[in-house]
């Protein structure tokens, strides 16, 4: 790797796309009910990845479409979701109606948005009383094993907080939080491809990704049991907020480009088609 290059981290997730299906925590079932509602909704997932949140939605009943750039990440989610339509779309470009969509979601995914381009398109699909949610998994790093992981691994994503730029951006009214605790059982070989799935180690050269991993096995080896596995423990933190009605109506308007069914790949995404019941 030329090291006076910028990593591409935002893009560097399709490469390890295996690693990050496998190793990946999920969502608790409750953080995906706080973020859309108790009823079924039409939901628009941002940076879907392979589906570790749109599993939870899909199961709760709601309608989903999931969004990623990442073609081979979109790919892996409609092999493990089939049902789930797919559209693959940029935040800050979503080829999709307006106010069409009771829910905007996104899981560890809205930092890597040019949010002031992204927040305007959120606000434009959403439904009048529509609302964003986003939600991140946080390593618990009050248990010192924990902590000393993301001294090996890097915790760039752990202090992640939406609710200043939503508040400032004048297209949402206040934003709610709330925290899940859960855990994830690792082993030996499942902790290295959570660490391979990570943006800052996706992006090293071979050699420096073979030490980064052999520090994390090292740590495992001192801290670990073997391949009957350990907890890693995470906190889902989740934010909410309302869409102002900008539209003046409650009737949803639709873009011309959006009233044209399907996408290049074939695959029909016009979510006011889809029958959700």
């Amino acid at each position: 790797m030329n090291q006076d290059a910028t990593p591409d981290w935002a893009h560097s997730f399709g490469g390890v796309v295996d690693a990050y299906d496998s190793a990946r925590p999920t969502y608790p079932v409750e953080a995906a009910r706080w973020l859309v509602g108790q009823q079924p909704a039409t939901v628009l997932e941002l940076g879907a990845g392979t589906g570790k949140l749109t599993a939870q939605l899909h199961s709760l009943g709601h309608g989903v479409v999931a969004t990623d750039p990442d073609p081979a990440m979109l790919a892996r989610l409609k092999r493990n979701l089939p049902e789930v339509s797919t559209i693959e779309a940029h935040a800050e470009d979503l080829p999709v109606g307006d106010s069409a969509f009771d829910a905007v979601v996104a899981a560890q995914a809205f930092h890597w948005f040019d949010l002031d381009r992204a927040l305007p398109e959120i606000a434009r699909v959403l439904r009048p009383g529509g609302r964003v949610g986003l939600v991140w998994n946080y390593r618990d790093e009050t248990i010192p094993w924990v902590r000393r992981l993301g001294q090996v691994i890097g915790t760039q994503e752990q202090d992640t907080d939406p609710s200043e730029a939503i508040r400032t951006s004048g297209l949402f009214d206040e934003v709610e939080e709330t925290r899940y605790t859960h855990w994830q059982q690792v082993n030996r070989k499942s902790i290295q491809d959570l660490v391979l799935s990570r943006s800052n180690v996706a992006v090293l050269d071979d050699e420096a990704r073979a030490a980064k991993l052999a520090e994390v096995v090292a740590l495992y080896d001192e801290y670990g049991r073997g391949m009957d596995g350990m907890q890693l423990p995470y906190v889902a933190r989740c934010f909410r907020a309302t869409v102002l009605d900008r539209h003046g109506t409650d009737e949803p308007e639709r873009s011309g480009e959006a009233a044209e069914s399907g996408t290049s790949d074939g695959t029909d995404t016009d979510p006011l088609l889809i029958d959700f019941r």
